[in-house]
């Protein structure tokens, strides 16, 4: 089995440069050992963590226009994780997590990249209740409605993670789940909006999906 073939690039946001080791394309594969198959990563979804989504792109753009100030921030799923990259330029208090093996490796490699500081991971199964991470300011992500299932454990992660008063961001592509999880968060005490993009000149093709946005503000029992 030989290794993935990769890809480097440079993405601008604004005055500052992000740069990114990811895989060359969706076909790329390589896990040697089976770590990621006995965590139940078939062979076709294991490089999806390893590229820049549009949803991805999205959340960066998002998150870089309207910034975080002083929140503690923890990017969910995070893949290859721009946006962590982005804020850890920035100085902010971002932590990440992914179920998937490698993303910590590619992690450490782009931080590098960027010459900055390493971001604090935690390789979590959002159906784990014992993950080290704890509470959080703002938690963010992008496109990850996958499966039906998905939408019950991703609230119910968000839960045990959010402080009191808390913002939650996700942009969807358009998976058709999105107004499950606003349901179950609404229904957890969260305000619930969405909407479109200012601007996706960014992407390549149209973007048809939303970015939600969810806030809590509860004065702590």
């Amino acid at each position: 089995m030989t290794e993935p073939r990769l890809c480097y690039q440079t993405i601008e946001f604004g005055d500052i440069d992000i740069h990114v080791c990811t895989l060359r394309d969706k076909q790329e594969f390589h896990d040697p050992d089976g770590v990621a198959e006995d965590l139940g990563i078939s062979s076709a979804t294991w490089p999806l963590f390893g590229v820049i989504w549009p949803s991805s792109l999205v959340l960066a753009h998002y998150i870089q226009d309207r910034g975080v100030g002083s929140k503690r921030v923890l990017e969910v799923g995070c893949g290859m994780a721009l946006t962590s990259l982005l804020l850890n330029k920035q100085g902010a208090d971002i932590s990440a997590t992914d179920y998937h093996p490698e993303v910590q490796a590619y992690m450490v490699r782009n931080t590098l990249l960027n010459n900055n500081p390493d971001i604090a991971f935690e390789r979590v199964d959002w159906a784990d209740t014992t993950d080290q991470l704890g509470k959080f300011d703002m938690i963010i992500g992008s496109d990850l409605l996958y499966e039906d299932e998905h939408t019950a454990l991703l609230s119910d992660f968000i839960l045990r993670h959010a402080n009191d008063h808390c913002e939650v961001i996700i942009v969807d592509p358009g998976r058709g789940r999105k107004n499950k999880l606003g349901k179950r968060l609404a229904e957890a005490g969260f305000s619930y909006t969405q909407i479109k993009p200012a601007s996706t000149d960014f992407l390549e093709q149209p973007f048809k999906g939303y970015i939600l946005q969810f806030v809590r503000k509860n004065d702590p029992a």
